[in-house]
Parts: C-alpha cells; sequence; structure tokens
C-alpha cells in the first residue's frame, strides 16, 4: 500500500502522540501533551483554545479550566482555586446549553460587558465542543480563531466526536488517579489493622519441657482471621488455641482481636478446655454474632508436659493430625458447633496420652481447603502424606515440609484463606 510521504509522516507523528499518552497516569500530564500534540500536528486549527468546566457549579456560574494562551496552566483538579470563576455571558448560555455551538462575527457578537470578553474580543469564530458526561455538558472545549476559514464548518461533527473521545479519556484518568489515592488510603490502614492484628498472637513461641515448637501464619489478605495463642498454667501445663473465623480481610480480623480479648479475659486460669470454649462461645452468641452470621471455629487443648496428658475440646474445627509410629490419624472426639453460633451449645471434652516421638498437627482449613490449578483440593489424605513423609523430623522441619508439599501441589499459586499450621514434636 502506498501512502503519500506527507500523509506518512502525519501518521506517524500520530501514532508517536497515542503511544505517549497511553503511558499518561496523570491527566494534567497527558491533556498537556494532546494540546501540544494538536497544535504541532494541525489537527484542529485555531489561534486560541479554552476548556470550559461547570462541574459542581449551578447555572450560569463555571470556570475557565485551560487557555491556550496562558504561560502556565494550573491543574484543574487539584488546582481550582487557581482557575477563573466567571458567571453569565455568552459561554455560559452555550455551556448550558448543552449542545455545540458556532458563532461567527464573534468580535461584534460578544459585549464589552461580557465576563468572557477579554478571552473572546479579538476573535472572529468560536466553535464549541461539549464533553458529555451522563448526557450532560459538563465541560465543553471551545475553539477560536481570527480567520473564520481557518475553520472548517463540515469538520465540526468529527470534532465534537474527538472532543468527546479526549473527554472520556480524561475522565478515565481523573478517576484511576481518585482510585489510587483512595486504595492507598485504604492500604494504609488495613496495613495497620494488619499490624495490630499480628500483635495479638505469640511474638515467641514457649518452652515446653519436652516439647519443639513451629508455627506458620499466612493471611489471603493483610488482615485475616486465623488465630493460635498460648497459655501457661499451673502445674507445668499448657492451653492451646487454634482459632479461625468465618470469612477473610478486616472483618475477620475485627472477629479474631475480639475472640482474643475474651479468651484473655477468662476470669480464672483457661482450663478445662470445654469451658474455656462455653465461656469464649456465649460472649460471642450475646455480643458480637448474633445479628451477622460469623461463627469462629476453634480447638483448644490443655498439655501436661509432665504427664503429657492432653485434654481437647473442639468448635467444628478440624481435628489436629497425631503422626505416631508412621502412622497419621485425627485425634479422636466428637467436635460441637462453632463458636458464635448458639450461646447454649455445650463442648465434648476429650483426653488421650502423647508418647514420646508422637508429632501433632493443628491446623485451619485454609491448608486442607487449598486449590491446585486444575481446581483440586489438598485436602486432609494429603495432609496425611505429607506428615508421613516427614517421620521423626523436627517440628521445623516437619512445618516446611509440609508447607512444601501445599506449594508444589497448589504450584505457589496466592492464598484464597488463611492458612495457620502448628506443630508440635515430642521428645
Amino acid at each position: 500500500m502506498h501512502i503519500p510521504p506527507s500523509s506518512s509522516r502525519d501518521l506517524a507523528a500520530v501514532v508517536d502522540l497515542m503511544r505517549e499518552l497511553s503511558r499518561q497516569k496523570n491527566p494534567q500530564a497527558a491533556a498537556r501533551l494532546y494540546g501540544d500534540g494538536l497544535r504541532k500536528l494541525n489537527l484542529i486549527p485555531s489561534d486560541r483554545y479554552l476548556s470550559l468546566s461547570r462541574r459542581g457549579l449551578e447555572r450560569p456560574w463555571f470556570r475557565i479550566t485551560r487557555n491556550s494562551s496562558w504561560k502556565t496552566q494550573p491543574d484543574p483538579w487539584n488546582e481550582p482555586e487557581k482557575l477563573p470563576l466567571l458567571s453569565g455571558g455568552i459561554l455560559s448560555d452555550i455551556l448550558y446549553s448543552n449542545e455545540p455551538a458556532i458563532v461567527q462575527d464573534l468580535d461584534t457578537a460578544v459585549s464589552k460587558d461580557d465576563p468572557a470578553y477579554d478571552y473572546l474580543h479579538d476573535m472572529k469564530i468560536l466553535v464549541s465542543l461539549p464533553h458529555y458526561d451522563d448526557g450532560e455538558s459538563i465541560n465543553a472545549g471551545v475553539v477560536l480563531a481570527k480567520d473564520p476559514s481557518k475553520i472548517s464548518l463540515d469538520a465540526v461533527p468529527m470534532m465534537v466526536w474527538q472532543a468527546n473521545l479526549w473527554g472520556r479519556a480524561t475522565l478515565n484518568l481523573v478517576t484511576h488517579q481518585k482510585l489510587e489515592k483512595a486504595w492507598q488510603a485504604l492500604d494504609r490502614e488495613l496495613k495497620v489493622v494488619a499490624d495490630i492484628q499480628r500483635s495479638l498472637l505469640p511474638r515467641k513461641l514457649p518452652a515446653i519441657p519436652g516439647v519443639q515448637l513451629a508455627a506458620y501464619y499466612q493471611t489471603s489478605q493483610r488482615a485475616g482471621g486465623d488465630y493460635y495463642d498460648f497459655f501457661p498454667l499451673p502445674d507445668n501445663r499448657w492451653g492451646i488455641l487454634l482459632a479461625d473465623v468465618s470469612g477473610h480481610g478486616t472483618p475477620a480480623a475485627v472477629l479474631m482481636a475480639v475472640t482474643h480479648a475474651i479468651a484473655h479475659s477468662h476470669p480464672n486460669h483457661p482450663t478445662p478446655p470445654e469451658d474455656v470454649l462455653a465461656f469464649v462461645n456465649k460472649k460471642l452468641a450475646s455480643l458480637y454474632t448474633v445479628d451477622n452470621g460469623n461463627f469462629v471455629t476453634a480447638f483448644y487443648a490443655v498439655y501436661d508436659a509432665s504427664t503429657r496428658a492432653i485434654q481437647y475440646a473442639s468448635a467444628g474445627h478440624p481435628a489436629p493430625r497425631l503422626v505416631r509410629g508412621g502412622t497419621v490419624a485425627g485425634l479422636d472426639g466428637e467436635t460441637s458447633l462453632p463458636l458464635g453460633v448458639d450461646g447454649r451449645e455445650r463442648f465434648l471434652q476429650h483426653q488421650t496420652t502423647l508418647q514420646p516421638g508422637d508429632r501433632l498437627v493443628l491446623y485451619t482449613d485454609g491448608i486442607t481447603e487449598a486449590f491446585n490449578p486444575a481446581g483440586e483440593l489438598f485436602g486432609t489424605q494429603r495432609l496425611d502424606d505429607a506428615c508421613t513423609a516427614a517421620g521423626n523430623s523436627s517440628a521445623e522441619e516437619m512445618l516446611q515440609r509440609l508447607l512444601t508439599a501445599l506449594g508444589t501441589f497448589s504450584q505457589q499459586a496466592t492464598a484464597t484463606d488463611d492458612r495457620t499450621v502448628l506443630t508440635m514434636a515430642l521428645a
């Protein structure tokens, strides 16, 4: 295909301009670049160009947001106070008419008392190009020329089309900028929430005689609803709590913090497990979850380091995995309703004795309900297989092997639920 040399140069210049505009994120910089490009390419022949806006104003008020004669162009989105605010006159009538306008013999059509006289009096022709937003010409471009023949009236429909495409592009940039600022503010708030939430977790794992401990905690968003804790008790015993708030993100983190506060407000030593869960459940159900449908699954155990006996109760939480002699099974015992569902729920307590060499894995369902790209769940069986493969590893080694197995299965996909794992290795 043959393209005349002059057209080829124009096309190349337009392509360069469009490419550069596509890189812009700031509407003011984009507007400056666009205006310079139109003048260089002479795509809209004119001697002066004005931009008008009535956004946030009532008739007959309007602002001049851009003037090609100004040496310095204020940013209309961030410096509106620097823009001329005018009332009435020919530009107000045109802007509020919601229609394009062509005014010939402009020098005689504009009186000296018109608020925009200084912008218009030395021009012969005016073409107004409304920028529609929800059907209203909230903004408009005004093309001015001293010689009426400089502007082809046949080109006005295309000029209106072009102006509105540019107006939508500018509005998109402004919206993007506002969303970016809003997101940054929200992200700062979420980071504070996440920091507060993580501060509620143990700063370091306790030293329980004869037991190695390791922990992993990952939220699917900035903040999350998983919660684990340890409570030192008399007679060489330790309370171990693992909980999972329904939902994700900030709402779950708030309820997690409430659960933490309730657990730590228990009037006596937090034991036995059935009473601890009943205490937290009653508070949650009566004050915090009664109207919103949220709930908390939880597993609470009291471990006696002297006898290796462990008492435990579950509120709808996945059964911890007990690794013993090359086999894996869930801790026996019936579970009850999650916390916060029914304040009258009774929690069944169970007891067993751990043995030297046992490994205990406590986890939230973000582990077993992790997906791979094919849509398959990691599941309890794969968790058990990873526990078996870990054998008699230390608590930390077992934790890392479990996480490696999970990462390999999910192909390191982003977590869609909070994930917590606690591993206990008995010497």
